[in-house]
């Protein structure tokens, strides 16, 4: 019986259908060997038969609890998501779908428990995570940090040298002592206010144009403005009889800058919105410079604290903090104008283009061009020799044989004329000359840029020539060289300015540049 019983138990494999099989087949070859009127072998053999059936379930039970471990053991799937600076992955546990953090800035109430040190070191990442996604947007360029560190202490100064203005000029009309006359005060306040308002008309009107040829520019100026404004209103207490003309004037200047300020920053910050994300960028801006003036304001209020209990100090303290204050903010500002790498084109932005591309063979980046053009604070009391103006031609400063030949020569397919110009008084002997670039009505980008890239082919050719007179006698050979160079060269230099991100579908120019000639006919 045992030797049959083990038999049985090898030809087992774990199958319930074949053990089934074997079962049967060894209970029909116990009945054909064995006399089956015995009834107490037939007892023992069922009774080892179910003990054989028990073995053999447990042994199943025992692998189907083994295979259902193994297929529960969690794993990730090739599938992750970034939301922001969070970075998490689908994972399986054999029953649920789980999305957890792979990069440690999400905070669980199990992690209390663990290591408090990495418990602490992940807090930190969060809150660091959280604070910029409040303050920067997702996408913007890689200079937008820098652009924002010099920003903050910029408007923290600004906003300081405002709290001491505003505490010097109440002083002067008297608010907070029993002389004070309050219908007077209010009346000159409204006067100053309404006055650089008016100012503020007249200056934006008058410059709308140079907010965009020339923004970092006049936004440095302006900020310079803006320092000396606060300055005359530091001067108020000193002379209150005159409160309301210093006030008036240093409004007007306040004023001013805060028209520029408004004019240059959607420029500034489409500088930085890489992805179209304009808004973003702005609101983010707004967000920033809110909390960056309460800082200054936080900061000038604690200075006015501590100084209370002595009225001397008290008094003197704006004029202490005065040049303090003003450079921390004309040096913030100056560097974070430096950061601003502009990829539209004007007539300067696009000549330093193209004289890189002539004399080394490439176009550069935005931040490269703005390296080379800086903040220009200050305008060049006289152009240098050849350079190029965009404009209509001037009577006296043209040379007038050269000039009438060059209109004559005219015909309806061009968009615009060559023609060398006077810089120099006609009494010098030795006159100077540049290169005049007059566009046609209807003239279009792409007609600017060949334009500009005809000319600093002449100039180049110029370089050849030597004295001014030789220039002139070879002027229309130079202008056909120019001309059939920049035919070849134009597509080329269009498709290297996209590819580095230039917008090339528009051409800033100033009001003076925007002049055009047309023919009688058109």
């Amino acid at each position: 019986m045992q030797s049959n019983l083990c038999c049985a138990r090898s030809c087992f494999s774990w199958n319930p259908e074949k053990t089934k099989l074997v079962l049967h087949n060894f209970e029909l070859q116990q009945g054909l060997l064995n006399n089956p009127s015995p009834k107490p072998k037939i007892d023992k053999l069922k009774t080892s038969i179910n003990f054989l059936k028990t073995s053999l379930s447990f042994g199943e039970d025992k692998l189907n609890k083994q295979q259902e471990e193994e297929t529960t053991v969690p794993f990730y799937l090739p599938v992750s998501v970034r939301n922001s600076n969070s970075h998490f992955r689908y994972i399986w546990d054999g029953k649920d779908l789980k999305l957890v953090s792979v990069d440690g800035n999400a905070l669980s109430i199990s992690d209390l428990d663990s290591n408090f040190e990495d418990t602490l070191q992940k807090l930190v990442r969060i809150c660091i995570s959280a604070i910029r996604n409040f303050f920067l947007p997702r996408e913007v360029s890689r200079n937008y940090l820098e652009y924002v560190k010099w920003k903050f202490v910029h408007r923290v100064s600004s906003s300081a040298l405002q709290v001491l203005a505003t505490q010097a000029m109440l002083r002067a009309i008297g608010i907070g002592h029993s002389r004070s006359l309050p219908l007077a005060a209010a009346l000159n306040w409204v006067l100053k206010d309404g006055l650089g308002r008016l100012c503020r008309c007249i200056y934006t009107a008058s410059l709308a144009s140079s907010f965009d040829t020339n923004l970092k520019r006049v936004r440095f100026c302006t900020s310079v403005l803006f320092s000396l404004s606060i300055g005359v209103e530091l001067l108020t207490p000193v002379f209150p009889q005159y409160f309301l003309m210093l006030a008036s004037i240093a409004n007007i200047a306040k004023q001013i800058s805060l028209a520029c300020y408004l004019a240059t920053s959607t420029a500034v910050h489409r500088s930085f919105a890489i992805a179209d994300n304009l808004g973003e960028v702005s609101a983010k801006g707004q967000i920033q410079t809110v909390c960056f003036d309460n800082l200054g304001l936080t900061l000038a209020a604690t200075l006015n604290i501590l100084s209370v209990n002595s009225p001397r100090l008290q008094a003197g303290l704006p004029f202490v903090m005065y040049p303090i204050f003003a450079v921390l903010d004309l040096f913030g500002i100056y560097q974070g104008l430096q950061h601003v790498h502009l990829q539209t084109l004007t007539k300067d932005r696009l000549d330093i283009i193209i004289s890189t591309w002539i004399q080394q063979g490439f176009v550069p980046s935005p931040e490269e061009v703005s390296k080379k053009e800086g903040i220009g604070l200050f305008w060049s009391r006289g152009r240098e020799p050849w350079s190029i103006r965009i404009g209509c031609l001037n009577p006296r400063c043209c040379t007038a044989k050269l000039s009438v030949m060059t209109m004559q020569s005219l015909n309806s397919e061009d968009f615009y004329f060559l023609s060398p110009e006077s810089l120099t008084g006609e009494l010098k002997r030795n006159q100077e000359y540049g290169v005049l670039l007059s566009l046609r009505e209807g003239a279009g980008t792409i007609d600017v840029i060949r334009g500009i890239l005809h000319a600093s082919y002449v100039r180049k050719g110029i370089e050849a020539c030597g004295s001014s007179n030789a220039v002139l006698k070879q002027w229309f050979n130079l202008v056909e060289d120019g001309k059939r160079l920049t035919e070849q060269n134009l597509s080329l230099f269009y498709e290297h300015m996209l590819s580095l991100g230039w917008a090339c579908k528009n051409i800033l120019l100033s009001t003076q540049e925007q002049a055009r000639y047309s023919f009688i006919a058109d």
